[in-house]
């Protein structure tokens, strides 16, 4: 039987609506695998409605969702029966529970095999911290999921793919004047040999490329531009040859991303989030897709948040949803070569 990925709502304030429902619509044009949203059925009704979208809605179980998918877009209720009310545009904490359980419900499908992978919609932070969500944020919340009870959360890693440019920032959410500071060798260690394992397992790389960018301009010109290019990043990258990873660096961050010096890699690892994300956004703004590496099951994510300044208007523009549901169909598939 085939079975369909799992997608989150989302903030239901948000475009993660919209996009889910021109998704839907652009099915056949992108081949996009099949998926169902778990959420409430009446409030995307209301939404289709508002933006004049003709999406007819199935409500669906993991297991039937995949033969309804071509008439309709499948949706799984969220658990508890729990109602959806939010107006586009005016993000509020009274939806955080739907939020929530969307995310809870996904994972335990996923976890359980009903579904094969898990695509989650945008969430605002300070929506969910309103409502007295504990977690740093979306990623660290899945990994918490994804712990047995009693162990301790696996270490997420973001990794932003698209065809042109694949790219992962080793610190992520934090004032540049802290990266000098959380910025180790076992950090920069660990995140690469969790990039490794997957661009391996999941991605079907037999013999993944590296490259670590440096922190400094010029990867410290020898020590002459500051220090942690030589006394931290050299030392992890010896350290991981010494293990059989294919990783080079530090190299300047301002050569890496041209296309003669893309060609040389399969994963640019970056020092710093903006390092990583402004090269790939500027290569594939609308196309990149999230996928955090490190979990024991597929997560994939549009590479955008809420943008609830649109929200609501007809303006969202759902490629980048698309991009994530086709990698994670497609790595699903075949279990190999994205």
């Amino acid at each position: 039987m085939t079975t369909a990925l799992a997608l989150t709502q989302g903030d239901p304030a948000g475009i993660g609506p919209e996009i889910t429902l021109r998704a839907w619509l652009a099915r056949e044009e992108h081949g996009l695998a099949p998926f169902f949203v778990i959420g409430d059925p009446d409030f995307l009704e209301k939404i289709a409605a508002r933006l004049g979208l003709a999406v007819p809605l199935a409500e669906a179980t993991p297991e039937s969702a995949a033969q309804a998918f071509a008439r309709a877009l499948p949706v799984v209720r969220l658990p508890g029966n729990i109602t959806v009310a939010a107006e586009p545009g005016t993000p509020d904490p009274a939806t955080a529970a739907g939020t929530l359980a969307s995310i809870d419900e996904a994972v335990r499908l996923v976890q359980a095999g009903r579904a094969p992978a898990l695509v989650t919609n945008p969430i605002a932070k300070h929506v969910l911290y309103e409502a007295g969500f504990r977690h740093p944020g979306h990623t660290e919340y899945l990994a918490a999921l994804a712990a047995a009870p009693g162990e301790n959360p696996p270490t997420p890693v973001m990794l932003l793919w698209s065809e042109a440019l694949a790219v992962v920032p080793v610190t992520i959410h934090v004032a540049l004047r802290r990266v000098p500071e959380l910025l180790t060798a076992d950090l920069v260690v660990e995140t690469a040999r969790i990039v490794e394992s997957d661009m391996r397992t999941r991605f079907g790389l037999s013999a993944p490329r590296l490259v670590l960018a440096g922190l400094n301009p010029h990867a410290g010109e020898a020590g002459t531009m500051g220090t942690e290019d030589r006394d931290v990043l050299a030392p992890a990258i010896e350290r991981l040859r010494a293990e059989g990873i294919r990783i080079t660096g530090p190299h300047p961050a301002d050569t890496l991303f041209h296309a003669r010096a893309r060609a040389t890699y399969d994963v640019a690892l970056a020092p710093t989030h903006d390092q990583a994300l402004i090269p790939i956004k500027t290569l594939a703004f609308d196309e990149g897709v999230n996928v955090t590496l490190g979990l024991p099951f597929l997560r994939t994510s549009p590479d955008h948040g809420t943008a609830f300044d649109i929200a609501g208007k007809g303006l969202a523009k759902p490629d980048s949803l698309i991009a994530a549901l086709k990698l994670a169909g497609r790595l699903t598939r075949t279990g190999a070569s994205a």
